[in-house]
């Protein structure tokens, strides 16, 4: 059945159009602000926070074969997936206020993802010299890997992550019969493990920057089967740990008079 079942034999039809539909009425609602009472007092928070958030530039240069005679490159489209965001301290290590944890102000950002080209392009007619072609498509996946510095005085590391340090300790015995020998099958084991917050990665920005070209470039109205890339890759990330913050904060409650406070 369609938009035209109803009209009758022989009678002059219309053109055909798109058929009518029923909007569904929309009923307005009513809002206002909600109003709040000051609650108790925090002093402590756990929250992520920012160590770096650096701006990556990540030159590349690759081949894509097309796997079709192709005439005409009609679009590029980009994205980018990160596999992999790891910071990795080095010395000198600070001691968090003669605790074991411990910080520092240089570390290693290692990077690694691949950026997903679709490209689309034309390929030529099934008929020699026809004015029509065929469009086509092709998906590759581009890696890349690497890493980058972060320190507290060049400013890319902006707060300090927090590690603790795992501790071992052990108690040797005498012999039981006399005091002139040891145990070697009697010892006190202390093991003091720290678990802590994994630094982790956040993707913020990719800005692109390619040059597509054949090799070699093909004849006027020519074909062409592979590309040759140049890219530079502008990555921003972000690089987070939770952290817990001493602070001092008034908390806000929903003022609801239609409750009944308890007595």
């Amino acid at each position: 059945m369609g938009c035209n079942d109803n009209i009758q034999a022989n009678q002059a039809m219309d053109p055909p159009g798109p058929c009518s539909v029923t909007p569904t009425p929309l009923t307005p609602f009513t809002s206002a602000n909600t109003a709040t009472v000051a609650g108790p007092i925090v002093h402590r928070i756990k929250v992520p926070v920012v160590l770096a958030e650096p701006t990556i530039q990540i030159p590349l240069e690759t081949t894509i074969a097309l796997g079709a005679m192709a005439t005409e490159i009609k679009r590029v489209k980009k994205n980018v997936f990160l596999d992999q965001v790891k910071i990795v301290p080095e010395a000198p290590f600070t001691r968090v206020d003669g605790t074991d944890f411990f910080t520092f102000q240089r570390a290693k950002l290692f990077i690694a993802g691949h950026i997903r080209k679709n490209i689309e392009f034309t390929t030529a007619g099934a008929t020699v010299g026809a004015c029509t072609v065929s469009l086509s498509d092709r998906v590759v996946d581009i890696p890349f890997t690497g890493f980058t510095e972060l320190s507290v005085a060049a400013g890319t590391l902006i707060n300090r992550p927090i590690l603790g340090i795992n501790e071992t300790s052990e108690s040797s015995f005498l012999s039981d019969t006399n005091n002139l020998n040891a145990r070697l099958d009697k010892f006190f084991f202390n093991n003091l493990v720290k678990f802590n917050e994994q630094p982790f990665g956040e993707l913020v920005a990719a800005n692109f920057f390619e040059l597509d070209f054949a090799t070699p470039e093909p004849a006027a109205e020519g074909t062409f089967s592979t590309l040759t890339e140049k890219l530079v890759l502008e990555l921003t990330v972000k690089v987070l740990q939770t952290q817990q913050l001493a602070v001092a904060l008034t908390t806000v409650v929903p003022n609801l008079p239609g409750l009944t406070p308890p007595m």
